[in-house]
């Protein structure tokens, strides 16, 4: 059951009342339902009369969420080290400040609170705030924070929630047995004011006529392993140059790839460096791609998680395809 307990609500109102300014701030390389949290914590704290900073690393490559990128800065807010003292910091959709990116200013020391749903996160030592790996994404604990502190949601922030709630969902694809209590939270935001065919135009049209150019390369490299129910794919620095530097559709990729018979599992991995990459795991219902991801350092959920790491694509492939066989 999705709840947030009154002793967290209490909580999460006594550190915006202990603190004089904050600073929100989400993982780098935002999606929507990072983004929107981060606009759904600033919603709360001007009900409250608190000034802030939304911050984000970007990049804001996404097609998502360029629309916002222009409330979001990579630059802190010069205090001083008494200002420091009295200001807070939230933390959404994901629980690591190793998660969060190059920002300019130090964003260590700060009183965090933290509101995320990955399944791999925990809370630092010393940090406040909830994390359900049940939930669907963090907009919709946004969402059940801001109903239990202020009340029901304003029109323009119930759209934003919304979006958030759809992004991470895949439009509700992605839902599993508890899905009546979040259709029940997510009709409280249409009856607010959002719009389900609205929200899916915004989320699917107008991408970059590269990014089909992209997910055609991407098709074409595409590999089995696994006696077929592991799929992997790359973009390499020269797709990237000539192809990715508006953004990528990766959705689409792990839709088209996952509804070919006999696949369980797909990645996708990016050389971003010569030196370094990113990848991205989906799954089908049974293989749990967080516990690959989390040995090259990252996490998130049960079906679709993504890592960060020091290594070449033709070196990782190979590795990251043995930890598969791990649990396949």
């Amino acid at each position: 059951m999705f709840e947030i307990s009154q002793e967290k609500t209490v909580e999460l109102k006594s550190f915006i009342d202990n603190h004089n300014f904050f600073f929100i701030i989400g993982h780098k390389e935002p999606d929507g339902d990072c983004i929107t949290s981060c606009l759904g914590i600033a919603a709360i704290l001007e009900h409250f009369g608190k000034p802030y900073q939304l911050l984000s690393a970007g990049p804001f490559k996404r097609n998502e969420v360029i629309r916002w990128q222009e409330k979001f800065s990579d630059t802190m807010e010069f205090q001083d080290d008494s200002e420091r003292k009295a200001s807070g910091l939230f933390i959404a959709d994901c629980s690591e400040l190793s998660r969060l990116g190059d920002i300019d200013g130090d964003l260590k020391g700060f009183d965090t609170f933290v509101i995320d749903h990955h399944k791999t996160s925990g809370l630092e030592e010393g940090f406040l705030g909830y994390v359900d790996s049940d939930a669907p994404a963090c907009a919709f604990l946004v969402q059940l924070f801001y109903e239990a502190l202020i009340g029901p949601v304003p029109g323009d922030l119930a759209k934003d929630l919304f979006f958030g709630i759809c992004t991470d969902t895949g439009f509700f694809r992605f839902l599993t047995d508890n899905s009546s209590e979040v259709f029940a939270a997510v009709s409280r935001l249409v009856a607010d004011g959002a719009n389900p065919r609205t929200t899916y135009r915004e989320i699917n049209s107008g991408k970059p006529y590269s990014t089909r150019k992209l997910l055609g390369i991407l098709l074409g490299k595409a590999e089995k392993y696994l006696d077929g129910r592991l799929v992997v794919t790359y973009e390499s620095l020269e797709d990237t140059k000539k192809w990715g530097l508006e953004g990528r559709d990766s959705d689409s990729l792990y839709q088209l790839m996952l509804s070919a018979k006999g696949v369980e599992a797909v990645v996708f991995l990016r050389q971003d460096t010569e030196t370094t990459c990113t990848g991205g795991f989906r799954s089908q219902d049974k293989i749990d791609v967080s516990l690959v991801a989390a040995k090259f350092g990252g996490g998130g959920h049960k079906n679709a998680s993504g890592m960060s790491c020091n290594g070449r694509v033709e070196t990782l492939i190979p590795q990251i395809v043995k930890e598969f066989a791990r649990i396949m």
